[in-house]
Protein backbone atom coordinates (compact mmCIF):
# COMPACT_ATOMS: atom_id res chain seq x y z
CA UNK A 1 0.00 0.00 0.00
CA UNK A 2 1.20 3.45 -0.93
CA UNK A 3 1.76 6.20 1.64
CA UNK A 4 -1.15 8.43 0.64
CA UNK A 5 -3.27 5.26 0.43
CA UNK A 6 -2.26 4.39 4.18
CA UNK A 7 -3.32 8.43 4.75
CA UNK A 8 -7.04 7.82 3.18
CA UNK A 9 -7.77 4.65 4.67
CA UNK A 10 -6.96 7.04 8.41
CA UNK A 11 -8.64 9.94 7.12
CA UNK A 12 -11.62 7.88 6.20
CA UNK A 13 -11.69 6.28 9.65
CA UNK A 14 -11.51 9.51 11.52
CA UNK A 15 -14.22 11.46 9.03
CA UNK A 16 -16.40 8.45 10.09
CA UNK A 17 -16.45 9.25 13.65
CA UNK A 18 -15.59 13.20 14.23
CA UNK A 19 -15.85 16.27 12.00
CA UNK A 20 -12.23 16.85 11.15
CA UNK A 21 -11.51 19.24 7.90
CA UNK A 22 -9.02 18.21 4.73
CA UNK A 23 -6.95 20.67 6.19
CA UNK A 24 -6.16 19.90 9.55
CA UNK A 25 -5.88 16.76 8.70
CA UNK A 26 -3.47 17.56 6.07
CA UNK A 27 -1.30 19.04 9.00
CA UNK A 28 -1.90 16.46 11.44
CA UNK A 29 -0.24 13.77 9.16
CA UNK A 30 3.20 15.59 9.88
CA UNK A 31 2.48 13.85 13.26
CA UNK A 32 2.25 10.28 11.61
CA UNK A 33 5.25 8.19 11.09
CA UNK A 34 4.80 5.25 8.57
CA UNK A 35 6.22 1.81 9.69
CA UNK A 36 6.35 -1.29 7.66
CA UNK A 37 6.44 -4.69 9.56
CA UNK A 38 7.05 -8.61 8.28
CA UNK A 39 5.26 -10.98 9.11
CA UNK A 40 6.24 -12.34 12.75
CA UNK A 41 8.46 -8.89 13.10
CA UNK A 42 7.12 -7.05 16.77
CA UNK A 43 6.33 -3.44 17.24
CA UNK A 44 6.76 -3.86 21.06
CA UNK A 45 8.42 -6.25 23.39
CA UNK A 46 7.20 -7.02 26.68
CA UNK A 47 9.76 -4.74 28.98
CA UNK A 48 9.72 -1.72 26.85
CA UNK A 49 7.81 1.34 27.25
CA UNK A 50 4.65 1.72 24.62
CA UNK A 51 5.67 4.93 23.26
CA UNK A 52 3.39 4.52 20.30
CA UNK A 53 -0.59 4.41 19.05
CA UNK A 54 -0.08 2.32 16.24
CA UNK A 55 -3.24 2.81 13.14
CA UNK A 56 -3.18 -0.40 11.05
CA UNK A 57 -3.88 0.33 7.06
CA UNK A 58 -2.68 -3.08 5.86
CA UNK A 59 -2.21 -6.31 7.24
CA UNK A 60 -3.14 -7.56 10.86
CA UNK A 61 -1.19 -7.33 14.32
CA UNK A 62 -2.11 -8.75 17.93
CA UNK A 63 -0.92 -7.78 21.39
CA UNK A 64 -0.25 -10.91 23.44
CA UNK A 65 1.22 -11.84 27.03
CA UNK A 66 2.91 -14.51 28.26
CA UNK A 67 2.82 -16.29 31.38
CA UNK A 68 5.67 -17.76 33.84
CA UNK A 69 5.46 -21.21 32.00
CA UNK A 70 6.16 -19.63 28.44
CA UNK A 71 2.07 -19.94 27.59
CA UNK A 72 0.59 -17.34 25.15
CA UNK A 73 -2.22 -14.79 25.66
CA UNK A 74 -3.67 -13.06 22.78
CA UNK A 75 -5.28 -10.32 24.34
CA UNK A 76 -6.05 -8.18 21.09
CA UNK A 77 -6.13 -8.93 17.04
CA UNK A 78 -5.75 -5.47 14.88
CA UNK A 79 -6.78 -5.61 11.69
CA UNK A 80 -6.88 -2.87 8.81
CA UNK A 81 -8.63 -0.18 10.20
CA UNK A 82 -8.08 -0.69 14.43
CA UNK A 83 -5.69 0.52 16.49
CA UNK A 84 -3.63 -1.10 18.75
CA UNK A 85 -1.15 -0.47 21.73
CA UNK A 86 -0.68 -1.32 25.13
CA UNK A 87 -2.72 1.52 26.57
CA UNK A 88 -1.72 1.24 30.23
CA UNK A 89 2.10 1.33 29.31
CA UNK A 90 1.67 4.43 26.69
CA UNK A 91 -0.35 6.37 29.59
CA UNK A 92 1.84 5.75 32.47
CA UNK A 93 4.88 4.76 30.64
CA UNK A 94 5.88 2.21 32.27
CA UNK A 95 7.15 -0.74 31.04
CA UNK A 96 4.93 -2.81 29.16
CA UNK A 97 3.38 -6.73 30.24
CA UNK A 98 2.52 -7.26 26.77
CA UNK A 99 3.91 -7.75 23.44
CA UNK A 100 2.81 -6.53 19.84
CA UNK A 101 3.69 -8.45 16.47
CA UNK A 102 2.38 -8.67 13.19
CA UNK A 103 0.67 -11.78 12.06
CA UNK A 104 0.98 -10.87 8.24
CA UNK A 105 3.28 -8.45 6.51
CA UNK A 106 1.98 -5.15 7.85
CA UNK A 107 1.63 -1.40 7.64
CA UNK A 108 0.91 0.69 9.82
CA UNK A 109 0.72 4.76 10.87
CA UNK A 110 2.18 5.62 14.50
CA UNK A 111 1.58 8.48 16.92
CA UNK A 112 3.87 9.30 19.55
CA UNK A 113 2.64 9.54 23.09
CA UNK A 114 5.40 12.47 23.17
CA UNK A 115 3.47 14.35 20.54
CA UNK A 116 -0.90 13.85 22.31
CA UNK A 117 -0.58 17.17 24.37
CA UNK A 118 0.73 19.08 21.55
CA UNK A 119 -2.34 17.64 19.09
CA UNK A 120 -5.11 18.10 21.42
CA UNK A 121 -4.10 21.61 21.28
CA UNK A 122 -3.68 22.27 17.64
CA UNK A 123 -6.69 19.79 17.24
CA UNK A 124 -9.09 20.31 19.51
CA UNK A 125 -11.35 17.19 17.56
CA UNK A 126 -8.89 14.57 18.78
CA UNK A 127 -9.79 15.47 22.47
CA UNK A 128 -13.59 14.12 21.21
CA UNK A 129 -12.08 11.02 19.15
CA UNK A 130 -9.99 9.75 21.14
CA UNK A 131 -12.04 10.55 24.06
CA UNK A 132 -14.29 7.89 22.04
CA UNK A 133 -11.80 5.95 21.31
CA UNK A 134 -10.61 5.00 24.80
CA UNK A 135 -14.54 4.62 26.14
CA UNK A 136 -15.06 2.21 22.99
CA UNK A 137 -11.86 0.12 24.28
CA UNK A 138 -13.40 0.12 27.85
CA UNK A 139 -16.72 -1.16 26.97
CA UNK A 140 -15.05 -3.49 25.01
CA UNK A 141 -12.54 -4.62 27.56
CA UNK A 142 -16.02 -5.25 29.98
CA UNK A 143 -17.62 -7.24 27.64
CA UNK A 144 -14.75 -9.55 27.17
CA UNK A 145 -14.25 -9.89 30.85
CA UNK A 146 -18.19 -10.78 31.71
CA UNK A 147 -17.85 -13.23 28.18
CA UNK A 148 -14.79 -15.10 30.24
CA UNK A 149 -16.96 -15.07 33.43
CA UNK A 150 -20.43 -16.20 32.15
CA UNK A 151 -20.15 -17.80 28.25
CA UNK A 152 -19.75 -21.26 26.73
CA UNK A 153 -16.80 -22.02 24.73
CA UNK A 154 -19.14 -21.57 21.95
CA UNK A 155 -20.84 -18.26 22.17
CA UNK A 156 -17.04 -16.70 23.46
CA UNK A 157 -17.07 -18.15 19.46
CA UNK A 158 -20.16 -16.54 17.92
CA UNK A 159 -19.30 -13.18 19.61
CA UNK A 160 -15.14 -13.87 18.17
CA UNK A 161 -16.75 -13.88 15.03
CA UNK A 162 -18.83 -10.83 15.29
CA UNK A 163 -16.34 -8.76 16.35
CA UNK A 164 -13.61 -9.89 13.87
CA UNK A 165 -15.22 -10.44 11.11
CA UNK A 166 -12.79 -12.27 8.53
CA UNK A 167 -10.22 -12.85 11.18
CA UNK A 168 -10.89 -16.50 11.56
CA UNK A 169 -9.97 -17.13 8.11
CA UNK A 170 -6.59 -15.46 8.10
CA UNK A 171 -4.82 -16.24 11.08
CA UNK A 172 -4.13 -19.57 12.68
CA UNK A 173 -6.83 -21.32 14.82
CA UNK A 174 -4.41 -21.45 18.14
CA UNK A 175 -3.94 -17.83 18.32
CA UNK A 176 -8.17 -17.45 18.28
CA UNK A 177 -8.11 -20.14 20.84
CA UNK A 178 -5.62 -18.65 23.03
CA UNK A 179 -7.93 -15.49 22.71
CA UNK A 180 -10.90 -17.17 23.59
CA UNK A 181 -9.30 -18.65 26.53
CA UNK A 182 -10.09 -22.58 25.57
CA UNK A 183 -7.85 -25.19 23.98
CA UNK A 184 -7.16 -25.18 20.05
CA UNK A 185 -9.23 -28.84 20.56
CA UNK A 186 -11.92 -27.16 21.99
CA UNK A 187 -12.27 -24.57 19.38
CA UNK A 188 -11.91 -27.33 16.84
CA UNK A 189 -14.56 -29.08 18.42
CA UNK A 190 -17.19 -25.85 18.31
CA UNK A 191 -15.87 -24.97 14.58
CA UNK A 192 -17.29 -28.64 13.74
CA UNK A 193 -20.41 -27.60 15.45
CA UNK A 194 -21.07 -24.09 13.73
CA UNK A 195 -20.39 -25.77 10.41
CA UNK A 196 -23.06 -28.30 11.08
CA UNK A 197 -25.46 -25.80 12.76
CA UNK A 198 -25.72 -26.88 16.19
Amino acid sequence: MTLPAAYSVLKAHLQARVSLSDDDFADFQGYLRPLALGKRQHLLQAGEPCTHLAFVTQGCLRSYSLTAQGQEHTLQFAPEDWWISDIYSWLTQQPSSMSIDALEDSQVLLLAQADMETIYTRFPVFERYFRLLMQSRYVALQERVNASLSQTASEKYQHFLRKYPGIARRVPQHFIASYLGITPESLSRVRRQTRLGR
